[in-house]
Formats: structure tokens, sequence, C-alpha cells
């Protein structure tokens, strides 16, 4: 059992965050707090890098086969080590904000739990666009589907600290109420530092990651007036294709 050390407190918080992001088999029972929550966004990235890490492990062992399985194996494995949470984000996000009704409505469709046309398009798109540029990522290919889920859980983690939420009382409105501000913004610098000593070039999809954000809280602003789990899931997913569209432009 860990006691309530300030390590072991960043412990439970590291698990809390593996257990929120990810479907891995970690059965140890965290609480819910805010205590916990706000310094399990100091992980986010982390734990991104984690996630892309092993899309990268399923590519380089299907490599060797077919570099076209290798893509695919890619794209299932990480849908299976997120549960497919963000995608589920993603078809939400989709479905209310393209469906052209105020925000009342648009939040009541984004809560319904069937899926419209909106939100399947989405899928499609999101898991197809995926697979294409994976198939034709060149260098280490492991490496860039690390930094590019690191990305977008930072931004996820930036979102949280920063922005408003629109519904009061769910996923987002808990996390941000847990006032994350100073974790996110050391996980962040940890995170940018060793981006930057692996490979400063590598930053720029980072960059494009944070302009992602910026227009895509214009956009949720307008909508719904503020952030929600939903939007979240939506951010990270575009923030994933956005890295590996950068990365596919040339980065090396």
């Amino acid at each position: 059992m860990l006691r309530h050390t300030s390590e072991n407190k960043m412990i439970k918080s590291m698990i809390l965050s593996i257990q929120f992001l990810t479907r891995l088999p970690i059965n140890i029972p965290i609480d819910f707090n805010e205590e916990n929550l706000k310094k399990a966004v100091f992980y986010f990235p982390f734990v991104g890098m984690l996630v892309g890490g092993i899309g990268g492990l399923a590519h380089y062992l299907f490599s060797y086969l077919n570099d076209d399985l290798a893509a695919f194996m890619t794209v299932v494995s990480l849908i299976a080590v997120t549960g497919g949470l963000h995608l589920d984000g993603l078809s939400d996000t989709f479905d209310g904000f393209f469906s052209s009704r105020d925000k009342e409505r648009t939040m009541e469709i984004m809560k319904d739990s069937r899926i419209g046309a909106f939100g399947v398009i989405a899928l499609i798109l999101d898991i197809l666009l995926k697979y294409i540029i994976i198939s034709n990522l060149e260098g280490n290919i492991p490496l860039i589907l690390a930094l590019s889920y690191g990305n977008s859980r930072l931004i996820a983690a930036y979102l949280m600290s920063t922005k408003k939420v629109s519904r009061k009382g769910g996923i987002g409105d808990m996390f941000r109420r847990s006032n994350p501000k100073l974790y996110a913004f050391f996980g962040g610098l940890i995170f940018v530092v060793i981006v930057a000593l692996i490979n400063p070039m590598y930053l720029i999809p980072l960059l494009f990651n944070f302009i992602m954000a910026e227009i895509m809280t214009r956009v949720t602003y307008k909508k719904i007036d503020g952030f929600t789990g939903d939007v979240y899931g939506a951010t990270i997913e575009m923030g994933e294709i956005v890295s590996l569209i950068v990365f596919l432009g040339g980065i090396k």
C-alpha cells in the first residue's frame, strides 16, 4: 500500500494519469479527488509518449512482415491502448458542432450515446488518415509516434489548465477546478526540454499543436462557450494528426 508521502502522492497521480488516459490494466485504486487530479496532469505528455511508444513497438514488430500491415497494426494498437476514449470524444464533438444548433441543443447531441452521421465520418477520416500517414512516415517511427502522442496530451493539459469549461460537474470541470496550472507547466517544461535535447526541430510539431489548440478554443467557445471532456478528446485526436502530418512533411 502506498503511504501518504509526497513522493508516493506523485506516484499515485502518475497511476491515475495512466488509468485516465489509457486502458492499461493497472488495478490499483486511486482516489479521484482534486489533489490527485491536478498532479495527474503533470504526467499527461509522458503518458502520451507511452501510448505512442506502444504503437511504435507494434510498428517495429510488424514491419518485418509488411509495411502496410505494420501501419494497420499500429493504428489498431493505439486504439486498443486508449480504449477508443478520444475517438468517442471526436465523434461526439463532430456530431454536436456540425449540427448547426444552439448551445443547449449542441450539448444535448454531444451527450447522446448514439452516434450520428458526422461522428461516423469523423471516425473514418481520423483512422484512415492516421493509417495513410503512418504508412508513409520515414525515419524513427516509434520516436515520431511517441513525440506526436506526447504533444497532443501536453496540449490537453494546457487546455485543461487555462481555458474555461462549458459543462459544470463533468470530467473536464473536475480537472479545471483542481487548478492544475503549476503541474501542467512543469510537466510541459520537462517534456519540451526532453524534445529539444533529442532534436530542436522536433519542437515544430508541438508548435503546430499549440496553434491548432488556439483555433479549437475559438471554435468551441463560439459553439458551446467552453470545453467539455468530449472536446478535449477531439483535440487530442486532432493534435496527434497535426504532429504526424508535420513529421511527414520532412522533419528528420
